[in-house]
């Protein structure tokens, strides 16, 4: 029985300080199933879609329980090795192994044999190797097919090992979903499926000389099941509208957990993809038996009327939650005294700290600013994340520096001061910027009128009639979101549940006074994506 590489002192540093830096740029990182992980000495390759870079690596490491596995080998591009970089070096720590891709070489052939040959070895010995089958990270809504490396990678394996019938490795398959995936204190989703486990006793299919047609089989049922827990969108149109649904189908205050959300949503979107009649002209232009029914008109027609529905909250710049609990003009006025007292609390015990974060800010805004200009969206947005983290990370670490050196005689104290004194002003910034933007959204309605509100209320009431109609009766949710969710569980957004919460947790180390997945650190809403192409 395989026992598995042994963890060296450098990838416990490295994962520690992997762990550090997720921790800070993102605001909750939620695993699921992590009881589906192979343990420690069962061969296993770790397949995930890749949207976010180096980002989706160290996601990877922190995300598997050093206790289930002790490590997890990671594969890069070999262009980012051999450089005087923090980032090559980080890559080089963590014992990731390189990969030539022909796009890096002018589309010439290349040769990863010996990588090959280096990642079945560590397989043998029952190590996990982490690899990201789409090829390469992409700025994209939708998964990109997968190539067939880790099919064959199983296949050759096996094969190498057909004397030991009983000899098994698994895929380990996990679905990776950001809700802004370069925006500061986001949150992210990880969920890891059931793992394929194969021997070549039960999997002859597989040893060589193997079938091509066997090897784009299990390809599919990796892709199958990576796509079907994350949100697969054809378009960021469909991304938005679904998220706009999501929101009406179970409102703001709903507690429910991350999951949730993600599985909501993605029902929303699969069932506009379903009728999606862009992608049915082209294939009716091909097949003449396909044909519009009156269930997919409806469904595109409310798939617009939710983007309408959004653009006009978007241009008013309300949010949904006040118009489906419309409130009185006295209301609107005491709640907007209370937000804009609470962030003028909040921001003031903030202050010594925000001047300690202002240099983090200032360089990784700089940074990311030039590193946009560099390329498109599809080909830069994907790598935001890590530069952010990268120098975020650097000049967070020159600021600790620079006042410890700068108190020398009391350094023992400021040593653990700074960093605690940086991590609660995070936390009570969070809550100043939600007080603030809950006081504009309040003061907008006041901008908006009484007639205009009503007209909104009147298209989000037959919205809801219609979405509670496709939910229920088409797709199967559960009728009453609010029970249904709270009575589910998990790591909850949604109201704070006593005067007591909402008190005394504004100074909790953990906590977060966050209503909604979908915020990020900002005064405004993230609802808008990518111009299409």
């Amino acid at each position: 029985m395989p026992k598995g590489s042994t963890t060296s002192w450098s990838y416990i540093l490295i994962r520690l300080l992997f762990k550090f830096v997720l921790k800070i740029f993102y605001g909750t990182i939620v695993v699921e199933n992590a009881d589906l992980i192979p343990k420690t000495g069962q061969p296993c390759i770790v397949c995930a879609n890749h949207s976010n870079s180096l980002t989706d690596a160290l996601l990877m490491v922190t995300s598997m329980p050093s206790r289930t596995r002790n490590m997890l080998r990671l594969t890069a591009k070999s262009t980012q090795f051999g450089h005087r970089t923090f980032t090559s070096w980080l890559i080089e720590s963590a014992g990731t192994v390189p990969i030539k891709r022909r796009k890096d070489y002018n589309n010439h052939e290349v040769d990863n044999s010996q990588v090959m040959d280096k990642l079945m070895d560590a397989l043998e010995l029952g190590d996990a190797v982490c690899l990201f089958p789409e090829g390469a990270s992409r700025y994209h809504p939708t998964i990109a097919p997968l190539k067939t490396g880790v099919a064959r990678i199983v296949s050759d394996v096996l094969s190498r090992n057909r004397d030991d019938p009983n000899f098994s490795i698994s895929i380990l398959t996990c679905s990776v979903t950001y809700m802004h995936r370069q925006h500061f204190r986001s949150d992210v989703l990880v969920t890891f499926n059931p793992p394929m486990t194969f021997t070549p006793k039960d999997n002859p299919e597989l040893l060589a000389p193997v079938q091509y047609d066997e090897i784009r089989a299990l390809t599919a049922r990796m892709h199958q099941q990576i796509s079907s827990r994350t949100i697969d969108s054809p378009s960021w149109d469909f991304v938005r509208s679904a998220k706009m649904a999501t929101r009406i189908y179970a409102p703001l205050g709903t507690r429910m957990s991350l999951g949730d959300y993600v599985r909501i949503t993605r029902t929303f979107v699969e069932a506009f993809k379903a009728s999606d009649d862009t992608q049915k002209n082209k294939r009716t232009a091909e097949d003449q038996s396909i044909d519009f029914t009156r269930e997919d008109i409806q469904l595109n027609q409310l798939r617009r009327d939710l983007k309408n529905y959004q653009d006009r909250l978007v241009r008013w710049g309300i949010k949904d939650d006040r118009v489906a609990r419309p409130l009185s003009l006295r209301t609107i006025t005491m709640r907007m005294v209370i937000r804009l007292t609470w962030f003028i609390c909040l921001f003031t015990i903030s202050l010594p700290g925000l001047v300690l974060w202002t240099p983090v800010f200032i360089t990784t805004f700089i940074a990311v600013r030039n590193f946009k200009r560099t390329g498109p969206v599809w080909d830069t947005f994907d790598e935001i994340a890590q530069y952010k983290l990268v120098y975020g990370l650097f000049s967070g670490l020159s600021v600790w520096a620079a006042c410890i050196l700068f108190t020398l005689p009391s350094a023992a104290i400021t040593t653990f001061l700074v960093p605690a004194m940086m991590w609660m002003t995070l936390r009570w910034t969070e809550d100043a910027v939600s007080a603030f933007r809950a006081f504009m959204a309040l003061a907008r309605l006041l901008c908006v009128g009484k007639k205009t509100l009503n007209e909104i209320l009147i298209t989000r009431r037959d919205l809801h009639s219609r979405l509670m109609n496709l939910a229920v009766g088409t797709l199967g949710l559960p009728d009453d979101p609010e029970k249904f969710f709270v009575e589910r569980g998990g790591k909850e957004k949604g109201r704070v549940r006593s005067t007591w919460d909402s008190g005394a947790k504004y100074f909790s180390v953990r906590r977060r006074r966050k209503r909604d997945w979908n915020e990020t650190l900002r005064l405004h809403d993230q609802v808008d994506y990518p111009e299409e192409g």
